[in-house]
């Protein structure tokens, strides 16, 4: 997986540099989203009359290949929200997940609630577009930058008014990279980077070593009610579900199902 994150992040410099060169700074500022107060994932995610699911849309993956590339972004994200969903998550890279920024745009325009951009964040400019496009929040992935990068592409973020979600998979990505005055959220990627195994012994060894300060987001393996009430008890608060939902014909009849599980056995309330 290593080498696969290495041919991601170089084809994302390239890709990075083509498009500030195509769609200048100043053009993304224009945009009618870059004047809108982002919503809060954080606010969203604790809210007790929401299941805490972050829904993603995603058509592939490196290690999956293709899931679902015809589910059309409209009916699936609005399903999503319609069945409990807290909050969406899209992702935006083509090379390697088959997406693209008007996935995102089509979400925010059908959506009222939070929308984090899932994607390999290696540059300040990817924020400016990310909130060029309607996204509230962005991913930053430990494995792939240094803790001085975190602190800056956070920073950057948050003083766009955009909340960050710190994506880790060990102890050690997670004690180098936490800055609260760069990060809202942590995300524990419960999949193994190098064998694509997945475990949720992952989140809970994590669990206690995040301070209370951060919203926990359990990430991966969460395929049923029973592993996000598992989860659940370890304290994390947001639950990122993607290839659960979107193997599906329908993804969003998946989650709605999975949403009144949980529901059936820790109801929601009011």
């Amino acid at each position: 997986m290593a080498t696969i994150l290495d041919q991601i992040i170089q084809h994302k410099r390239g890709e990075v540099a083509e498009r500030q060169s195509l769609v200048p700074v100043k053009l993304l500022e224009r945009s009618l989203y870059f004047k809108t107060q982002p919503l809060s994932l954080r606010h969203y995610l604790l809210r007790e009359d929401l299941s805490g699911i972050i829904a993603e849309f995603k058509r592939k993956s490196p290690s999956k290949g293709w899931i679902n590339p015809h589910a059309p972004v409209e009916r699936t994200t609005i399903g999503y929200m319609q069945a409990g969903a807290s909050a969406l998550s899209v992702l935006t890279d083509k090379e390697f997940f088959g997406g693209q920024n008007e996935d995102l745009i089509t979400a925010r325009r059908f959506n009222f609630c939070p929308i984090l951009r899932k994607d390999f964040v290696i540059d300040e400019y990817q924020i400016l577009e990310a909130k060029s496009i309607g996204a509230d929040a962005v991913l930053l992935i430990a494995a792939v930058l240094t803790p001085a990068e975190i602190a800056k592409l956070g920073r950057f973020a948050r003083s766009l008014g955009m909340e960050v979600l710190l994506e880790v998979h060990n102890a050690e990505e997670l004690d180098r990279s936490l800055d609260a005055e760069a990060v809202n959220l942590v995300g524990v990627n419960n999949r193994n980077l190098h064998d694509f195994s997945m475990s949720l012994e992952t989140s809970a060894e994590l669990a206690e070593r995040i301070p209370d300060e951060f919203v926990k987001v359990s990430e991966s393996g969460l395929s049923t009610a029973a592993a996000i009430r598992q989860v659940r008890s370890y304290g994390y608060r947001g639950f990122l579900l993607g290839e659960a939902f979107m193997r599906h014909s329908r993804p969003e009849k998946a989650c709605a199902a999975l949403v009144q599980e949980l529901q059936a056995t820790e109801p929601i309330t009011a």
